[in-house]
């Protein structure tokens, strides 16, 4: 899983006042895969100073927006490009090599998008959205946490509230990243006072229909530039605003591959970061020697094999989201359940397993926050991996399904 296997597709036209500072216009004869690298090269300018100050990557993202990749997944119909999500799982892995803060918030923002596209094509406001997205864009934010739920997203204790053809809501949200740097946010719900917790909607609100109130702030080991910090989300728009289908179906359809896909791509990223910083260090080690490897050569070997089969992992998982993305039936079935959720289970394991194998390859040098070999930084992000969205909760969620699963009983079974 590389940003080389993107398919050429030529930007669209953009005047060159978008382009940020640092960054070349756009051009037509741009392709997917150097649009992609032009952002990654400024995240990366900025990786350290965003961990550092744990601020928003306003370089990056705003590059990302000058260079049309907001919007990918729109149909062409409504003004996007069609890209799939293979094709923005690669960006997030590249995104992921520069700035883990940046490519964590492109994939959060992605996650919302598919989520859009896939339900809201056929709603007359959903598309307006769509196209608006795509002309100006947008970032959207997530807001799927909620108080005392935490992390159980598929509970909502905040209810819409109408009166005729308008819709409010004022949500207790334990986080929404990067919220204060996004254009809209798209926010679950649940449907209505008399609803239950699980009875959830998914509603689009622009940055004019909404005021946020910080209530927490965002102070953490790492992935501090995407400033999670959690607010009162007060927000009021039409009816029409919700999505049409059942948060239920879009969770199961959309939402949960989406983010396992995406968030593993990027930490797939991050790890591939650490593992060329390992190459780097016995290079150096060799150049500077008797041209033998050094004794922590074996770490490289470890951290390079399981760095191959984090992106197997993913490629595999993805090829199966893509052979059945059309066919809710397939979607909603238990084995496929179970394999897209072990996926953000497997995959953050995997990570973290791959840098510090990689940080034990490089020892001290990699361990120094002042090398040009340190991983550090790469250690921290990663380590959000497994705790943002636990896995110890998707875990207990997935042991029911699980023993109503029966054990294959051939190797591609």
């Amino acid at each position: 899983m590389t940003v080389h296997s993107l398919r050429r597709r030529p930007a669209p036209s953009a005047e060159a006042t978008l382009a940020p500072q640092g960054a070349e216009p756009r051009s037509e004869i741009d392709d997917l895969g150097q649009r992609t690298q032009r952002v990654a090269a400024i995240a990366a300018v900025h990786a350290d100073d965003v961990d550092r100050d744990g601020r928003f990557p306003i370089e990056a993202i705003t590059a990302a927006k000058a260079l049309g990749l907001m919007g990918l997944m729109a149909p062409a119909s409504l003004g996007g490009e069609g890209a799939s999500l293979g094709e923005i799982a690669d960006i997030c892995y590249a995104l992921g090599r520069a700035c883990a803060s940046t490519a964590m918030i492109y994939a959060m923002h992605q996650v919302k998008v598919a989520c859009v596209v896939r339900h809201g094509v056929g709603s007359a406001w959903h598309e307006g959205f769509i196209k608006r997205l795509v002309r100006d864009q947008l970032l959207l934010a997530s807001s799927t946490t909620e108080g005392s739920g935490g992390g159980n997203v598929r509970s909502s204790e905040a209810p819409i509230v109408y009166a005729e053809d308008r819709i409010s809501l004022e949500r207790a949200a334990s986080v929404i990243s990067y919220g204060a740097a996004a254009d809209a946010v798209v926010t679950t719900a649940r449907r209505d006072a008399d609803a239950a917790a699980s009875d959830q909607v998914l509603a689009v609100f622009l940055r004019s229909d909404y005021t946020l109130e910080q209530t927490l702030s965002w102070d953490t080991l790492g992935m501090r530039g995407t400033c999670s910090a959690g607010f009162t989300l007060r927000a009021a728009g039409e009816a029409a605003q919700l999505l049409p289908v059942p948060y239920e179906e879009i969770h199961t359809q959309s939402m949960v591959p989406a983010a396992h896909i995406l968030w593993s791509s990027t930490w797939a990223g991050v790890a591939a970061a650490a593992v060329e910083k390992a190459r780097k260090h016995l290079r150096k080690s060799m150049r500077g020697g008797a041209g033998e490897l050094p004794p922590s050569a074996p770490h490289f070997t470890r951290a390079n094999a399981s760095h191959r089969a984090l992106r197997a992992l993913i490629a595999t998982t993805l090829a199966g989201y893509e052979a059945i993305a059309d066919d809710p039936d397939a979607l909603s079935a238990l084995d496929f359940q179970a394999e897209i959720n072990l996926l953000k289970v497997d995959a953050s394991e995997l990570a973290v397993q791959t840098v510090m194998s990689a940080l034990r390859c490089g020892g001290l040098s990699s361990y120094r926050n002042d090398s040009d070999v340190s991983i550090g930084r790469h250690l921290r992000d990663v380590l959000s991996s497994p705790i943002m969205i636990n896995n110890d909760r998707i875990l207990a969620n997935v042991a029911p399904s699980a023993l109503l699963t029966e054990v294959p009983t051939t190797v591609r079974g």
